[in-house]
């Protein structure tokens, strides 16, 4: 059910805060907000208040917005920081703890036991004081934890009945599909609360990882806008939902307003200072971008040859490439009719060889290759124009021999005299 059924918990203000090129003000904080609320994700993760002043206020303005999105903040797993970010009016908290060996030695140096205990007094008092809020216990560094550690804490957590979900995080991209499988398999086989995934993305895995989370019985996935975060950033919303749609089109449709992807991105890659990337998921310039002849001609008849995407459920077009010795008749010919201009198919194949000859000695652009088209069209019009009137010229003679009873020949050499021949 979870690849039918999940949630994004969408954290380009959290997670995303954390890339090199970030640094939003309040301001750019609530246009992203309405921005993703209005593409429709169902939750929007902030930076803990307890980060600055700052952030303390932003959490406070965007939590009395009104979005349809529910917003949570992450916070470490302390009473203090949880008594701030509840006094912040934020819908849920996301309490997080490391449990691997490292995180254990060289970052709050306390032990599973120590943990367990902590975050049992941590969640109980939470709850206390906030009943109706949603919250969630996450392990840092889960897959280089050991697993008898992370199910011991698990289960510990899961058995105080208070916590929406169980959050396991991918935090240095580590992890392969295969392993997320087992190890989120295992969780929901244990435990009875939601379970969120949280993936980096440092090998590539990010999008696949959250997918073969979903798999296994994940609810939420954690993305942000192109994936921005600390290092290189963790699952991409255009990714993910790329993903998605492929498994299922007509629920991802349904779900979420796909055109308003581009906006999405086009705004926080302004915002953090890049550009998007060539090869972005779906808003990337050559997403839709088709060369090679063969393929061409199999776009132009069915575009579902080459494409699992469709372009226009995310407002977008799709571009066939043709100023290039690969380029083939069929999209020559397309070009052609886009520009409304009269051609055979003899004539554009002979267009075509003549763009392919130029390519190999120069590089070309959609303008040359319009260019000879026009060039073309002008020659072939020209040619059908001097047939025109030489059909004419030849319907005159015929009329003017059979007047006066000679050979069209006759007429054709000597016209002025046989005007003076009698009948």
């Amino acid at each position: 059910m979870s690849l039918e059924k999940f949630n994004v918990i969408e954290s380009t203000l959290r997670e995303g805060e954390q890339f090199v090129g970030a640094n939003f003000t309040l301001d750019q904080k609530l246009k992203i907000a309405d921005a993703l609320d209005e593409f429709g994700v169902e939750y929007l993760e902030l930076t803990s208040p307890l980060a600055s002043p700052q952030s303390r206020m932003d959490c406070e303005t965007i939590a009395r917005r009104g979005l349809k999105a529910k917003i949570l903040t992450h916070i470490r797993c302390h009473k203090d920081d949880a008594a701030i970010a509840l006094d912040t009016g934020v819908g849920g908290l996301d309490v997080v703890i490391g449990t691997s060996s490292m995180l254990r030695e060289f970052s709050h140096g306390k032990s599973i036991d120590e943990i367990i205990e902590l975050a049992g007094e941590v969640l109980a008092w939470i709850r206390a004081q906030a009943p109706d809020i949603e919250l969630r216990f996450s392990t840092e560094d889960s897959f280089r934890s050991e697993e008898k550690d992370l199910m011991r804490v698990y289960l510990a957590v899961d058995k105080l009945g208070v916590v929406n979900r169980l959050g396991i995080a991918d935090t240095v991209g580590l992890a392969a599909p295969r392993r997320v499988y087992e190890l989120i398999s295992s969780l929901r086989r244990l435990t009875h609360a939601d379970i969120e995934f949280h993936g980096h993305n440092d090998t590539g895995c990010a999008i696949a990882n959250s997918f073969s989370a979903l798999d296994a019985g994940a609810t939420h996935i954690d993305t942000s806008v192109l994936g921005i975060g600390e290092r290189n950033g963790i699952t991409p919303l255009g990714g993910f939902v790329a993903r998605m749609y492929a498994h299922n089109k007509a629920a991802t449709k349904k779900k979420y307003k796909l055109k308003k992807l581009r906006k999405v991105d086009q705004l926080v890659a302004e915002m953090v200072g890049v550009a998007i990337p060539f090869n972005n998921y779906i808003t990337g310039v050559t997403a839709f971008t088709h060369k090679a002849g063969i393929h061409s001609k199999a776009i132009l008849n069915k575009p579902e040859t080459y494409e699992i995407l469709d372009p226009q459920d995310f407002g977008l077009t799709r571009y066939i490439s043709i100023a290039h010795k690969l380029t083939g008749w069929n999209a020559i010919k397309d070009r052609a009719e886009q520009l409304g201009l009269e051609l055979s198919d003899a004539q554009i194949k002979l267009v075509t060889q003549e763009v392919k000859a130029l390519a190999d000695i120069k590089q070309l652009d959609l303008e040359d290759v319009d260019e000879l088209l026009h060039r073309w069209a002008e020659t072939a019009e020209d040619e059908r124009r001097m047939t025109d009137d030489e059909r004419r010229t030849g319907n005159d003679k015929n009329a003017l021999s059979m007047a006066y009873r000679v050979s069209p020949k006759e007429a054709a050499e000597n016209e002025k005299p046989l005007l003076k021949q009698p009948l």
